[in-house]
């Protein structure tokens, strides 16, 4: 047996759903994002934290934080 000869099990393989395409077939119109919200839309950044203060921002100010680069 060589490498060219190796294929999966009969049925392990399945066609990735395709979402998004119609509301004629599974996965349309919002293709499973719900309604409203920020996980239906697409230009929010990952960092954002629904208007908490953003880990970048309160990390100095954390009890306890020590600066990893401080020189003395």
């Amino acid at each position: 047996m060589k490498v060219h000869d190796l294929k999966p099990p009969p049925g392990s393989k399945t066609a990735p759903r395709r979402v998004g395409r119609g509301i004629g077939g599974k996965g349309g119109k919002t293709a499973g994002r719900g309604m409203k919200g920020t996980g239906a839309r697409d230009n929010v950044s990952p960092r954002f934290e629904g208007g908490q203060t953003p880990l970048h921002r309160r990390t100095p100010k954390a009890k306890g934080f020590r600066n990893p680069f401080r020189v003395e």
